[in-house]
């Protein structure tokens, strides 16, 4: 039987319809908050600008080239927003798409080396996981990359199973390495790196070392390059300094510092992750008793539950070793400890059919936290500049330039529909500017690529007064203490304040204005 017949008799009828509900209940509440800062705002913005450019080559932020990150969030997410317009929603497609994948391949999986029941319990386990749900419509690159992970780890696992019972594997092989590829544009190393390590652990602990050489394609290898390397090639004849810049800095340093954000104590995502499963933890101590084969079963559940606990051993133990830990970074954890938290419900019912009651309690109440996360960001918008977007969007006319202040709200052109690149003031000669992981840092970064755009992009503060005589009307966000240093600011209409930001409206037209900013010439000479 040739593998590609073989491949569609494992797949059941309703694979289809399993990835629709997924892709539904994740789906249902993605448009119902802002985008949250930095994250959301920052990576759907470099979308938009990519979907307005019409380049879709070199990812943009206000203009200016942005390597943090390789390019596939933002392929999906300007296609998604190119076909279901500019909103929410498809802002989030790249997530949704991404958690719909892993979910989908877990289930695949588990139903043919496991069991049918298995797979469905492990399904609704992941799907009511709460850091699941919200990651699945939060719009970074964390459940994309998580998704790829799982899908590639999980193919390259069923080759290896298939490969030790004389059954056909190299189509799923090279599958794997087509997959890893995307991980590769996802995320960088990581995307191939994670997977590799967790079935090369997989395979050794379980004395299968020949089965690493199985696992050895030269065609998926082929196929892994020209999925993956042309952009990589493209960008470094673009920008010499680009694979230094992305492979070096970005990965190797980044990985090995400690000078990012978010720095957590090596115990960090232990503690996450029994908050995380709170709800379920009664059931843990079905992890550690001995169940027999499945009936019907193709494969020991053992050698399932071997690779498992090594995929969310590798992966705890990987990012734990940087000192900087993000909540997204262990999501690749969850379909692991899914599954692994199904089968120990499973084994302590034995042959018992039904789960029991508390368990649906339990799931239950781990939905409704990841429900009630989603419903308190929808009425918190703190962490959002679309109140300050839409006043400018209604008030602003075409042309009128938009200045940020010792502040960058990356989503402002999302929520404002601004098209013109944003003049950014601050002290760009700062040395401190490349010491912190933060939006000056990134925005002095791009401008290392395009020097001359940055000069006219990234202004130095003593500049400003000149920059907003310049047009009759000009539209500063900033922060509110800023009138205190900028006397000229207290002749500005304050068109919207909260939290500590405020949005000018500054009319140099006005002789007050005018003089206020020492502008040359006369007032009214536009």
């Amino acid at each position: 039987m040739k593998p590609i017949q073989l491949l569609a008799r494992q797949v059941p009828r309703n694979t289809l319809l399993t990835a629709a509900l997924v892709l539904f209940w994740l789906a249902a509440t993605a448009w119902a908050r802002p985008l949250m800062l930095p994250d959301e705002g920052r990576y759907v913005g470099v979308a938009l600008e990519m979907l307005r450019s019409g380049d879709w080559l070199t990812p943009t932020l206000n203009g200016l080239p942005y390597f943090h990150k390789p390019p596939l969030f933002y392929w999906i997410t300007a296609g998604a927003m190119s076909v279901f317009g500019v909103n929410e929603w498809a802002a989030r497609a790249a997530p949704l798409l991404g958690a719909t994948l892993g979910a989908l391949a877990l289930t695949l999986f588990v139903r043919r080396w496991v069991g049918e029941r298995a797979a469905r319990l492990a399904l609704v386990m992941l799907l009511a996981q709460p850091l699941f749900f919200v990651g699945g419509q939060f719009a970074n690159l964390d459940m994309l990359i998580a998704g790829v992970i799982t899908a590639t780890t999980l193919m390259l696992a069923h080759a290896a199973l298939c490969a030790e019972q004389g059954l056909p594997y190299r189509s799923t092989l090279v599958l794997g390495y087509a997959v890893a590829a995307l991980g590769l544009l996802a995320k960088g190393l990581i995307g191939f790196v994670i997977p590799a390590l967790v079935i090369g652990v997989w395979l050794l602990a379980r004395g299968r070392w020949r089965a690493l050489l199985a696992m050895v394609s030269l065609p998926g290898a082929l196929l892994f390059s020209l999925i993956a390397l042309p952009w990589f090639l493209a960008m470094q004849l673009r920008f010499p300094d680009f694979l230094d810049y992305f492979f070096v800095v970005q990965h190797f340093k980044r990985f090995a510092a400690g000078g990012f954000n978010n720095v957590q104590p090596f115990w960090f995502y232990p503690a996450l992750l029994l908050a995380f499963h709170a709800p379920w933890l009664p059931w843990a101590r079905g992890l550690f008793r001995v169940r027999a084969t499945a009936a019907g079963a193709t494969a020991s559940p053992a050698s399932v539950r071997s690779l498992m606990w090594v995929w969310a051993a590798v992966v705890l133990v990987f990012f734990s070793m940087p000192a900087s830990k993000l909540v997204g970074y262990i999501l690749p954890l969850t379909p692991p400890l899914a599954m692994l938290m199904a089968d120990a419900v499973l084994r302590q019912r034995g042959e018992r059919q039904t789960v029991p009651l508390a368990w649906v309690l339990a799931t239950t109440m781990a939905a409704s936290i990841g429900l009630g996360a989603v419903a308190w960001l929808s009425l918190h918008h703190d962490k959002s500049s679309r109140d300050f977007a839409q006043p400018l969007r209604a008030q602003r006319q075409a042309g009128e330039p938009v200045v940020m202040l010792r502040h960058y709200a990356f989503d402002l052109p999302f929520y404002a529909g601004l098209r013109d690149k944003l003049v950014v003031v601050d002290d760009w000669h700062d040395a401190a500017v490349g010491q912190r992981d933060n939006w000056r840092k990134e925005l002095a970064d791009a401008g290392r690529f395009a020097p001359a755009l940055a000069d006219t992009t990234l202004v130095d503060e003593p500049a400003l007064p000149a920059l907003l005589c310049a047009a009759p009307v000009s539209w500063l966000l900033g922060p509110s203490d800023a009138a205190l240093r900028e006397t000229y600011l207290r002749e500005a209409a304050q068109v919207h304040s909260r939290d500590g930001l405020t949005l000018w409206r500054i009319d140099q037209r006005s002789s007050e204005m005018f003089k206020a900013l020492g502008c040359a010439g006369k007032p009214n000479a536009d």
